[in-house]
């Protein structure tokens, strides 16, 4: 190996280092704090001793934590089914029919998912009250999808348009209907970009703070993210850090959990061209 291809690999190493440290250190510093309490809190340590778990037993007994985060996991699952089921029949009409306005109606549907969801929050607040749903989880869902489905019909075209159409004239011609194609010939072989926009998806609705913040007035009926910032200490004036510290791990955490076991699947279900006609 030569000086400079050491020097390279060092240079990579060293930038790799730096990265994992920028991206893991904030979340380790999260997990130290919400294991202190006190005065602790506010001493610069690196490693949380003694450990305390007061401020998670604090955040799990106060007012509706825990049922927040379930309101939170309901309404990610129910956008993630409905979006995935909505978005596969929507990119098979796309890829597969040709019709005039399919590049249109293509670009469209990108263009609405680079919307800012401030520019569509006035029109949303007015049709979410005209419908009856203020303060309900079903405001939610509109709100959501708004976002998700065009993002997923745009990638799931892609796996479409890729997508090897012996396999499709095989089954029609075992007489397989439209319905029968994509539940048995698609999804299958589309399963880790199911996985990868599945997720995708749920991390986008799980973590969504302006809508819900907005549409969401009650305290039960709040999601996980709008409850931590609107944790409260003993007074007024009292900022709880160890409390946010603590539901911001309990919340998190899932998310880690699902992308560490699911990470080969969201790799290869997001290389949008490894499926090759």
């Amino acid at each position: 190996m030569t000086v400079r291809e050491k020097i390279l690999r060092v240079l990579f190493y060293a930038t790799l280092g730096a990265i994992v440290v920028v991206s893991v250190f904030p979340f380790y510093y999260a997990i130290i704090s919400s294991l202190k309490s006190g005065t602790d809190l506010f001493r610069v340590s690196y490693v949380p001793y003694p450990i305390d778990f007061s401020n998670y037993i604090s955040v799990l007994n106060q007012g509706s934590f825990v049922r927040n985060v379930f309101n939170s996991l309901f309404v990610a699952l129910l956008v993630v089914i409905i979006s995935i089921g909505l978005a596969v029949g929507a990119s098979y009409a796309i890829a597969r029919i040709r019709f005039k306005g399919r590049g249109i109606l293509m670009m469209l549907i990108l263009s609405i998912s680079m919307f800012p969801p401030i520019a569509v929050l006035p029109g949303m607040f007015q049709l979410i009250t005209v419908l009856e749903l203020s303060n309900s989880l079903i405001s939610l869902l509109f709100s959501y999808m708004i976002f998700t489905i065009p993002f997923t019909v745009w990638v799931f075209n892609a796996f479409m348009r890729e997508f090897p159409k012996e396999l499709e004239h095989a089954a029609l011609v075992d007489g397989a209907s439209t319905a029968t194609i994509i539940m048995r010939v698609f999804l299958p072989v589309l399963w880790p970009a199911v996985v990868s926009i599945g997720l995708l998806t749920f991390i986008a609705a799980w973590n969504e703070f302006l809508f819900a913040l907005t549409f969401i007035s009650s305290d039960p009926k709040r999601t996980a993210p709008v409850a931590i910032a609107l944790l409260s200490g003993s007074t007024n004036h009292e900022i709880p850090w160890g409390n946010i510290m603590a539901a911001s791990v309990i919340v998190t955490l899932p998310l880690v959990v699902l992308v560490l076991v699911f990470q080969r699947k969201i790799i290869s279900g997001l290389a949008a061209g490894a499926i090759k006609g």
